[in-house]
This record gives structure tokens, sequence and C-alpha cells, in this order.
């Protein structure tokens, strides 16, 4: 998506927000900033202009001011008015800060001070100013050319006074003094919108929380690059224009990352393929309880869920993995979504398992991954699109390495004899002494009926003997109990899925949520 729009940049240490305006393209979002430019004429710099206005005795010098000293800001001129003095020069714009009048720096003067010193700075005024390009939003300075019509600010009056510097004199509807004509050589000036920052969106990140905090910012986000370069907070008029850039800008790094995936893929074997990787915010506990979140980047790839501090650039990088875990042996699950009205859906998207999680942070979008020996890592994305997409690439990745696997067999024990228990993509499960190799037992899926576990090392599997109707009761004793319970799952989910896709469709809690909205 291309796009461009005005929104404001948010300084968290000033807490200021200044006007600037975003352009969108399908690689790169840049950050532009108005300026005044030396368009024609000799070289002078933009920087510092000074310019002699002659008072009219209609509309006297024709412009208006904002700001001072006490407000801590410069005063700037925040109206020009057509066809008078100001105007006139061709050299002034609003938003420029005045330095000096006549000679005299006012650069820490109030706005008082400055309205006084114009006003009986007699009949030709010396001014230099210098153009503001971090203009603070409360000074509602129009964004376009000089005039009314160009206001940006909606009707939506400043705290600051405005004071009028063109009623001095006799306000009879005599013509205004004509411009003189223009010297030759003499500088020209336009006010345009200039480059400031070009954020690269492949692998870019984008954040509406306050850093490590659960606190989402009203209206604003953060684009944060590749290599660590930041917009600063981007903040929006309206939650519409927010919500329409923030999804703009995730629709081209999701587009981005597809095309990373694919130039990965064709260097990877058709069984080592990425199905999906992105940014996610991963929650941390705290020694004190606190909750924190960091920026980790999730792949699937193969037979593994990646876990990584930064995302993988080269092929050797995928070994530096904070994390790497088997997909047959890894839980999906969705926790939270929110809702139009506001209320939370606590979705368990697969009955039975034990739900550990304290739900109390207030981030929408949420889901873990539960992994080998009862542990979890829980994650949270920005939209419920990105949730969505998750959801559907976990449930393809695990039901691919399914059947790619066919089958995995487990080390187990029980009453003191080593055992081998498989779970097979044709078979079912089948258990066999480790020693001898001789099958002790064998069953379908579909003769699962239950199954109960200590929470440890033990679990009681529950199946129906096909001729006797009679339900038998099968203890195993594991080393990693939880992986083979989640292998057991997957299998399970996988073999439905290509018996009734439509049903594990069905099952999306993300998709459905999606849909209906």
């Amino acid at each position: 998506q291309t796009k461009t729009g005005i929104a404001l940049l948010y300084d968290e240490v000033s807490e200021n927000a200044y006007d600037i305006r975003l352009k969108l393209t399908k690689e790169v979002l840049t950050i532009q900033k108005q300026d005044v430019v030396c368009v024609s004429g000799s070289d002078h710099s933009a920087n510092h202009r000074t310019v002699t206005l002659h008072r009219q005795p209609v509309g006297g010098l024709g412009l208006s001011i904002k700001g001072g000293a006490e407000h801590k800001v410069p005063v700037v001129i925040s109206k020009i008015f057509k066809n008078q003095a100001a105007e006139q020069t061709g050299m002034l714009f609003i938003g420029d800060a005045i330095i000096q009048v006549n000679g005299i720096n006012v650069e820490s003067a109030t706005h008082e001070e400055v309205v006084h010193l114009l006003r009986n700075a007699g009949d030709e005024v010396t001014i230099t100013v210098q153009y503001l390009r971090e203009a603070p939003s409360f000074l509602k300075l129009p964004l376009g050319s000089p005039g009314p019509s160009s206001d940006h600010s909606s009707g939506t009056s400043s705290p600051l006074f405005d004071s009028g510097l063109h009623l001095n004199g006799n306000s009879t509807n005599t013509a205004p003094s004509s411009p003189s004509s223009p010297i030759a050589n003499e500088p020209k000036y336009e006010k345009r919108w200039l480059d400031t920052l070009s954020v690269p969106l492949s692998m870019a990140r984008i954040s509406r929380y306050k850093t490590g905090t659960d606190k989402l910012r009203s209206n604003a986000f953060e684009v944060l690059a590749l290599d660590g370069v930041s917009t600063g907070i981007l903040q929006f008029y309206t939650a519409q224009e927010s919500a329409d850039w923030l999804r703009a800008m995730s629709t081209n790094i999701s587009d981005l990352t597809l095309q990373n995936m694919k130039m990965a893929n064709k260097c990877c074997s058709p069984s080592d393929q990425v199905i999906h990787m992105g940014w996610v915010n991963e929650r941390l506990e705290g020694t004190d309880s606190s909750q924190l979140y960091k920026f980790k980047f999730l792949a699937l790839k193969g037979s593994s869920f990646y876990i990584f501090s930064a995302p993988p650039v080269s092929t050797l990088d995928w070994v530096r993995a904070e994390k790497i875990y088997n997909l047959c042996e890894v839980l999906f699950k969705i926790h939270k979504l929110w809702l139009a009205d506001d209320c939370w859906l606590q979705a368990n998207l697969y009955l039975g398992i034990h739900q550990d999680f304290d739900l109390e942070d207030q981030r929408p979008y949420c889901f873990s991954v539960m992994v080998g020996h009862g542990k979890s890592h829980y994650f949270n994305v920005e939209l419920g699109s990105e949730l969505a997409v998750w959801e559907k690439s976990f449930q393809r990745a695990i039901f691919l390495e399914v059947q790619r696997t066919g089958s995995k067999t487990y080390m187990c024990s029980w009453q003191g004899d080593a055992l081998c228990f498989t779970v097979d993509f044709a078979l079912g499960f089948t258990c066999f002494d480790s020693k001898t190799k001789n099958v002790l037992w064998r069953f379908k899926f579909s003769q699962l009926k239950g199954s109960s576990d200590d929470g440890k090392t033990r679990v009681k599997l529950l199946f129906q003997n096909i001729d006797t109707k009679q339900i038998e009761t099968k203890e195993l004793e594991f080393q990693d109990l939880t992986a083979v319970l989640h292998c057991i799952h997957s299998f399970i989910a996988a073999k439905v899925a290509s018996v009734d896709p439509v049903f594990i469709d069905s099952q999306s809690i993300a998709r459905k949520y999606m849909y209906s909205n």
C-alpha cells in the first residue's frame, strides 16, 4: 500500500508533539518535516533570513505572532495576511521563529516583549527569522502555504494568544501599497516538506505499547527498523487514522516478510521450508513478578519452531536461535481476543489442556506455545489478523511435520520394565519391550477415549477394546510427559485434518473473530 498523510511526532522528553508528513511506499516509511528552502537567486542559507518590512497604513506589518519564552517556545509567525507587508516580501512563512528585531535578540523574550518591540519599531522593521521545524502542536499553526484556508487545525483554537500586528494605523479602505519590484538575483524562498528519516520496512516491527509495559498508547505507535532505528512515537488525530496507518504499515511489512520467506526457501530443501515468521512480544516474568515484554522474532521452519532475539538474515543465523523446539512436541493456544464491545473472550482452543496462565495483563491478541517439561512461552501480537495467521501457520506447520515424520517413538517404563511407546500416523499407538521388541499392545487413534496424568511423569491412557467394547487402562511413565502429550495431540489433530479439513477450520477461534468483524 502507498499512502501519505499528516501526523504528529511525539517527544516523550519534552512531552510536545510536532507536525510531520508520512509517506508510505511498499518498502519504506519516510518522515518529512516542513522547512523553508532557497529555490532561486543568490545562494543564501535558508536557515537564517533577514527581512525588512515596511509598515503599511492599512494592515501594519501584515502578520500575527504566537508563543514566547513563558511557554518555553520561541515567538513564531502564526498568520500572514494576503497582499500585506509580510506576504509581499516573499521571504516570510507561517512557522518562522523570530530571532532578532532591528538587531535586538528576542530568542529569550516573552510574548508581550516581542509584541511591544514590533509595534514600536518604526515604519521600517528588520527582522531575522529561522523556520521552526519542530513547532509544538499546541501552537496550532497551519501546515500549508500562508493564508487561513490552509489551516490544518480543524477550527481548534490554541491556548496561546494570537497577537495581530496588522491593525496599526488608519483602518480606511485605502489600497495597500504595491510590493516593490523584485531586485535581480534576490533569493526566492519556498516552504517545502523535506525527508528527514527513512525507515526500511523489511523485517521492521511495530509497537503500540509504552516500552516494557501494558500501557497502550492512545492513537499512536512506533515503527522500528531491523537495525533498531525508530520513527519515534507517531501520533494521529483520530483512532480511525491510527488504525488505517497501522493496518497499511503492517500489510507492507507482512508482504516484505513473505518475499524474504520465498528467498530463504529457494535455498532450503522441500522438507525444510519456512512456513511463517514474524515479530511478536514475549511476556517475561520479572523477579518482582512485574510483567515485562520483549520483542522476539518467531519462525516455523521444517521440523522446528524457532525463537530469535533478531531475525535470521543469512543461513548461518538459523543456528543462533535462542530456543528451538520440535513442532510435533509443541501446543499452540489462543488466550485472548478483544471483541468490539471491549469484553474479553477467553478462548481455550483445545479442551482438557490445563491452563496455568494468569491473564490479568491488558494486552489483546495473546497466544502461548506450550513446550516440553511443562514450560510455556506467552506471546502478544499487535493485530487480530496477525493472530489468525499465526494460528493457521502453526496448524499447517505441525500437520506437515506429522505427515513427514510418520511416527515418533519415546522411551518409557512401567513397573520397572523399559518400554518404547510409538505414535504412528497410520497405525495409531504401539507399546513394545525395548529389549525384545515384542509388541505388548496396539490401538488405533479412534480407540483412545480419554487420558489423565499426574502433571509430572505418569499418564493413564483409556482405550476401548473393539471386540468387547470394554475400556482398557494403560499406564506409562515418561521422562518428559508434556512433550509426549503434545505429540499425541499433534498426531490426532493431523489425522482429523486429513479426514475432515472443514472441522479443523471450524475450530479456529481467531479466524471466526476476524470474519465476524
